[in-house]
């Protein structure tokens, strides 16, 4: 069931509605919009919380069920918010999937939430709004594709209002609305990809979902090039990668053009290896299962895509993705084999584990021909980013400082968060070959950067900027699944790339 999602101005106690979502700050403290509804209502919020049932931490909720002699709306929901002034954006996404959480167990099928009104110093208007979009949407979000015995809610959350302090709030609101539906639209294709099986999301599938969003975005052509062509062309690297499996890789090119065709585009390169065995250096087979998650890079230039041509951006954007299936058949690379890449290079593979750098640089090489005025990949490419930075942070490396710094200000402002690594020549010496230009893997000190290293040798012509976001993509234990990450700190990057040329 896809929710409604609305922005208005008004007050509080005027709404009728079957729910009112009102914050509630540390201390049992009153924010002002909570404050006129209890106004309005003879002090029912005060003598509620006199009992102890919230305390307003960040987190908190509770159900008041006012009279129909004071109030014109059946339920409240009291969400606690923390220290007001103080809400972070982490903060704000949280709350608001605390509410929805709290409504679809409701019988409440619409709401109105005032959390926007909150007088927080850290966070724009624009930014709540968006916000509340995407944790809403991340709270109902549902993957049931391959579930038969799913049982809908008879009384699901189908209208989400969020209200604003002013009149003169609503067109900035408006805007906000717009950008948070469609990168949620966008987050959630980048989901149900990555959530996807890999006996049915595999290349074939790939290009088959992009040649769907092809004949739904009017803006948007798809090229694909299967594996005889890109062999053909000399992508000794990638070849060497999909080559081991019954599905054939593939190259699929999404192009969104928004903008006149003379103008640079915006460059994503997503790995898309849509399961990954290890190859003949296979990997263990403790949460082996988890590694169908490792195209996430490849779903979120999907979700980029589908979010750009929601919202009709005037950019020109292409997403490359870099599909490939990693299997120790009889046709598999070996440790030891060399292979020639597109550039020109020679490579050679110590590691048939280390596929997801093989495949990328090819397809680095390829996007030279757009001649990019940016270019950034995306991939799952290495364990030692976890060690490094744990699930919270994405690595990030960079050939250009303006890029690099552009990108560090879109984690800040979507809460999408990356830390840079340096790309220091020194790291590269531990991927010195005595048979080939370079081997694909490097010693086990500094994993993540040696592969970017790596990269950065097919990047050379272009402003390049490298995510690693094998912390980032997905979930494991209870909430296994996938994140939609960085579709949300991509896309703010966008965003802001479009001001500064406007």
């Amino acid at each position: 069931m896809t929710i409604e999602f609305s922005v208005k101005s008004g007050s509080p106690e005027k709404q009728r509605t079957g729910c009112v979502v009102l914050p509630i700050a540390a201390g049992r403290k009153l924010p002002r919009t909570t404050q006129a509804f209890d106004s309005a209502n003879e002090g029912i919020i005060k003598q509620f919380l006199k009992k102890g049932d919230i305390e307003g931490e960040c987190g908190d909720s509770a159900w008041l069920y006012p009279s129909h002699d004071t109030s014109l709306c059946d339920r409240v929901l009291l969400v606690g918010v923390g220290h007001e002034r103080d809400v972070k954006l982490s903060d704000f996404k949280s709350i608001n999937e605390t509410a929805a959480n709290a409504i679809e167990k409701s019988g409440a099928t619409e709401a109105v939430s005032f959390l926007a009104t909150l007088d927080a110093r850290q966070l724009t208007l624009a930014q709540m709004v968006k916000n509340a979009v995407l944790g809403v949407t991340n709270a109902t979000y549902q993957f049931k594709a391959y579930k038969t015995d799913v049982q809908e809610s008879k009384r699901p959350l189908r209208k989400f209002t969020i209200a604003v302090a002013r009149r003169k709030d609503l067109a900035t609101a408006e805007t906000a609305l717009e950008q948070g539906l469609a990168i949620s639209a966008g987050v959630a294709q980048a989901k149900d990809l990555a959530n996807s099986p890999p006996n049915i999301c595999n290349p074939g599938y790939l290009a088959e979902q992009a040649k769907d969003l092809e004949t739904r975005y009017r803006k948007l052509k798809t090229d694909i090039l299967d594996e005889t062509e890109l062999e053909a062309m000399g992508m000794g690297a990638f070849v060497a990668v999909s080559k081991g499996s019954a599905q054939p890789g593939k190259l699929i090119a999404m192009k969104y053009t928004g903008a006149a065709r003379t103008a640079q585009p915006l460059v994503f390169v997503g790995k898309g290896v849509t399961f990954d065995t290890g190859g003949i250096s296979i990997k263990p087979s403790n949460a082996m299962d988890e590694m169908k998650f490792d195209m996430g890079g490849a779903a979120s230039v999907f979700g980029v895509i589908v979010a750009c041509a929601e919202l009709q951006l005037p950019v020109n954007v292409i997403g490359i993705v870099a599909a490939a299936e990693n299997m120790p058949d009889g046709n598999a690379s070996r440790p030891g084999d060399i292979v020639k890449t597109l550039s020109g290079q020679t490579v050679e593979i110590l590691n048939t584990d280390a596929e997801g750098r093989l495949v990328l640089c090819d397809a680095l090489s390829y996007v030279d021909k757009y001649k990019p005025a940016y270019v950034i990949d995306i991939a799952t490419l290495t364990g030692a980013c976890i060690v490094a930075l744990g699930h919270l942070a994405s690595g990030m490396l960079c050939n250009d400082e303006k890029l690099g710094e552009a990108l560090k200000t879109a984690a800040k402002q979507s809460d999408d968060r990356i830390w840079e690594l340096p790309l220091w020549d020194e790291y590269g010496e531990t991927l010195k070959s005595n048979f080939a230009d370079m081997a694909n893997i490097g010693d086990r000190a500094a994993g993540t950067i040696t592969a970017a290293i790596f990269l950065s040798r097919f990047a050379k012509d272009y402003c390049w900027a490298h995510l690693d976001i094998a912390g980032t993509a997905w979930k494991s234990g209870k909430e296994k699944g996938a994140t939609g990450r960085p579709v949300p700190l991509l896309m703010e990057w966008i965003l802001q790339q479009i001001d500064e040329q406007s």
